[in-house]
C-alpha cells in the first residue's frame, strides 16, 4: 500500500496557501474526496482545515484510526460532530476569519448553506480554482505515480489479442479484460469531478456503436446495456473488417493515464486507415509544439487547422456533435485542468500531464488514438507506450 510522504503533502499545502494569500482567503475546509486524497493522502471522512499560514488540521468523523495510518499530516483529530467545526478551527487558533474557501464547484448545495451558516457571518467563497491550478503541475513524485499506471495500461492492452474473436460481445470482451486490470491493481474506479460526469474503466466498442453518441464529454459515446449508463460497451457482436475501439483509463494508486487503440480482425477500409494515419499525424505534430509557454487553444487550432486540410474536420473529435477539446489534464481526476480547448488560454508548464485524443468517427465506426504525456521543455513526452498502428489480428 502507498502512502504519501510528509514532504509531498507540505510542498502542496504551501502551493495552494500561496495562493490563498493571494486572494485574501484565510483559511479553506475541504471535504471532497479526490482533494481530501491529494493533501491528505487519505479520503476517510473528513474535514480538511488549510490555513493561509500554519499547520493544516485534518478532523477526521470515520475512520479515525484508518486516517492515522494512511495520512502523513501531523495534525489529525476525531471531530464527531460537524456544530464543532468552527470551535474546533479556532482551538488551534483561527478565530473570526471572515474570508472561507469551499469547494463550492462540487459541493452540493444544500451542504453550501449549512457551512454558510455555520461560519457566518464570514464571507464563503470559491477555493476550487485555486486547488485545481496546484494540482494541475505533477510533481516528481506524482509522474512516478502516473508511470506506474501507464505500465499497468500496457500489461491491459497487450492482453485484447487474448481475447478478441469474431462474434464475442463487445460486454464479454471488456469484462474479460477489465478481469486482467483487476488482478494487477486497478483501483475499479475512476474519478471525475465535472457534475453528472460518470464513467467505468472506460469503452469498448466496435463498427457502429463507436458512432452511438452520449451525454459524456468525450468523442464517442457507446449504447451502454441500458438508459441507466448509456456509455460504453454493449451486446453487440464484433464482427470482421470493422474498427473495435479500445480507450480505457488505467489507475494505480489513486493517479490514472487515458489510452486508446484500435483493433481490427481482418481489414478495415481506406477511410479509416487514412483517418488513422491523421490521427497520429496530429498527435505528433502536437507533441512537438506543446512546450511551456505555449497556450492550450493554440494546440486545438493546430488540431482542427490539420484535421481540416485532410478534408475530415466534420468527423473531427466526434459527429454530429463534436466534442469542444482535443486533450485534457488529469491524475487523481479524469478531467483535471488543463483542457486543450478553443478560449482556453493558460500557457503549458513543464510536469502538467495530458491525455491527447485526436479521433474521427464515421456513421460506420471511429478511428484514433489517445496516449498520456508529461510536458517537457522540449515538447510532450509520451507515458503510455504500446504500437500506435491499427492492430491487425
Amino acid at each position: 500500500m502507498r502512502h504519501t510522504p510528509r514532504g509531498e503533502l507540505t510542498r502542496r499545502t504551501a502551493g495552494l496557501q500561496n495562493l490563498m494569500r493571494q486572494e485574501g482567503i484565510e483559511g479553506a475546509v475541504i471535504v471532497q474526496n479526490a482533494d481530501l486524497f491529494y493533501f491528505t493522502g487519505t479520503v476517510q471522512r473528513s474535514h480538511l482545515f488549510i490555513p493561509a499560514d500554519g499547520k493544516p488540521v485534518l478532523m477526521v468523523k470515520k475512520s479515525y484510526p484508518r486516517a492515522r495510518e494512511e495520512s502523513a499530516l501531523e495534525e489529525i483529530i476525531p471531530l464527531d460532530n460537524f456544530k464543532d467545526l468552527p470551535g474546533t478551527i479556532g482551538a488551534y487558533g483561527y478565530k473570526n476569519l471572515d474570508k472561507i474557501g469551499l469547494e463550492i464547484d462540487v459541493l452540493p448545495a444544500a451542504l453550501y448553506l449549512k457551512y454558510q451558516k455555520l461560519f457566518f457571518p464570514a464571507e464563503i467563497v470559491d477555493v476550487s480554482p485555486l486547488i485545481r491550478r496546484v494540482r494541475m503541475v505533477k510533481s516528481a513524485y506524482e509522474i512516478d505515480l502516473i508511470k506506474e499506471a501507464a505500465d499497468l495500461n500496457r500489461t491491459f492492452f497487450s492482453r485484447v489479442k487474448d481475447f478478441l474473436r469474431e462474434g464475442v460481445s463487445e460486454v464479454e470482451l471488456a469484462g474479460q479484460l477489465e478481469a486482467v486490470y483487476r488482478r494487477h491493481g486497478h483501483q475499479g474506479y475512476v474519478r471525475m469531478r465535472g457534475f453528472n460526469q460518470e464513467i467505468m474503466y472506460g469503452h469498448l466498442m466496435s463498427g457502429r456503436n463507436l458512432a452511438v453518441p452520449s451525454f459524456l464529454d468525450s468523442p464517442e459515446g457507446g449504447p451502454g446495456l441500458n438508459p441507466s449508463f448509456p456509455q460504453g460497451a454493449g451486446f453487440k457482436k464484433i464482427g470482421r473488417n470493422e474498427p473495435v475501439m479500445v480507450d480505457y483509463v488505467g489507475v494505480l494508486n489513486g493517479y490514472m493515464v487515458d489510452q486508446a487503440r484500435i483493433f481490427c480482425l481482418g481489414r478495415l477500409p481506406e477511410k479509416f486507415e487514412r483517418a488513422h494515419r491523421a490521427a497520429i499525424d496530429i498527435q505528433d505534430q502536437i507533441k512537438k509544439a506543446a512546450r511551456p509557454g505555449v497556450l492550450c487553444e493554440e494546440l486545438y487550432n493546430l488540431a482542427v487547422s490539420m484535421a481540416s486540410e485532410y478534408g475530415l474536420k466534420e468527423h473531427f473529435m466526434g459527429h454530429p456533435d463534436p466534442a469542444p477539446f482535443i486533450g485534457h489534464g488529469l491524475g487523481i481526476e479524469l478531467d483535471e485542468l488543463p483542457v486543450l480547448a478553443r478560449g482556453f488560454k493558460i500557457p503549458l508548464e513543464e510536469g502538467m500531464t495530458l491525455a491527447l485524443e485526436p479521433k474521427f468517427i464515421f456513421p460506420d465506426g471511429e478511428v484514433g488514438i489517445e496516449n498520456t504525456f508529461v510536458v517537457r521543455d522540449h515538447g510532450l513526452e509520451t507515458l503510455t507506450v504500446f504500437d500506435e498502428k491499427i492492430q491487425y489480428l
